[in-house]
């Protein structure tokens, strides 16, 4: 398949976020189109990276379908050929629409972004490590880098249109979205991490944090929304290569957030958008990356 910079689909677009973009589907569906963009601290690449976007979309349906019985989510259909007959507007557009688009049924968002960490890695560790807390609220002390949480604690956070998301405590969630309200998601995110976790370590991935979206459909039900359990979304490291105390290998933007770095330390880069050209060979082990944490989740590699 080609790679994709950009989707140009004939239906409304209502919302183009760093990866995904967002067409309306009449007044209660929605279409999820996950390009090949790919974004590192804040800032979104000139360059594709190939089968990212088919990667997170199905590793996502994945996911859905695993939790049927657990949690209701949006997913209606992420097979191409399903969507079409759904929606026959985009039956000349098939070969922009497979493996990376979803059909999904329309939200209310809830402007929060619903974290749930297993181990203390990436900015809970600096907090923890500077403060002993996270997101303000005491951790007990002599933890190590990557240590494992138990049980995991939900940490919810802000949702950022631009820049890093925000950590909160959830007493400032329930003033956000009420007690009731908060009291679900959280559960609805321990529900889902509790069976993601457990699925991943049986097929040798830790998920060492994540982090869901809810939203409420037309018929005033709370259901998972999003994407799932993504190398984006998500944490993942290799059971067999974990060593608490000291930082993880993981599945994810590494071999990309290492050149920036670089680039940054070499004074070639500011932090700030454009960001440098990636090489070849960045690409090509960042698209590396993505598929095989596909075939690490799914046990089965990604055949579009």
């Amino acid at each position: 398949m080609t790679t994709m910079l950009a989707s140009d689909l004939p239906l409304p677009k209502t919302g183009r976020g760093k990866v995904r973009d967002i067409y309306a589907v009449g007044d209660d569906r929605v279409l999820l189109v996950t390009t090949d963009r790919i974004s590192a601290f804040d800032v979104v690449m000139a360059e594709t990276i190939p089968m990212k976007g088919a990667v997170l979309t199905q590793i996502s349906a994945f996911w859905f379908n695993e939790l049927e019985g657990v949690v209701p989510h949006h997913m209606i259909s992420a097979d191409a050929d399903e969507i079409i007959r759904q929606v026959p507007e985009l039956k000349d557009h098939r070969a922009d629409i497979i493996g990376r688009a979803m059909l999904c049924r329309r939200t209310t968002v809830f402007p929060i972004e619903c974290v749930i960490r297993g181990y203390l890695s990436g900015s809970a560790w600096k907090e923890y490590a500077a403060q002993g807390t996270l997101a303000g609220e005491s951790l007990p002390s002599g933890l190590v880098e990557s240590a494992k949480l138990e049980p995991a604690i939900f940490s919810p956070a802000t949702k950022a249109e631009t820049g890093h998301d925000e950590n909160i405590t959830i007493a400032r969630m329930r003033e956000a979205v009420g007690d009731e309200v908060a009291y679900t998601l959280e559960s609805m995110t321990r529900a889902i991490y509790t069976r993601g976790e457990k699925l991943a370590r049986d097929q040798g991935i830790i998920i060492a944090d994540t982090k869901f979206e809810f939203g409420r459909d037309q018929d005033g039900r709370i259901i998972l929304i999003d994407e799932v359990m993504t190398p984006d979304s998500s944490r993942f490291w290799a059971v067999d290569a974990y060593k608490p105390g000291q930082p993880q290998p993981s599945f994810d933007k590494q071999p990309l957030r290492d050149y920036l770095d670089a680039e940054r330390r070499a004074g070639r880069w500011n932090g700030d958008a454009p960001p440098p050209p990636l090489p070849a060979s960045v690409v090509d082990a960042s698209s590396d990356r993505y598929l095989e944490a596909f075939q690490r989740v799914t046990g089965r590699e990604l055949r579009i």
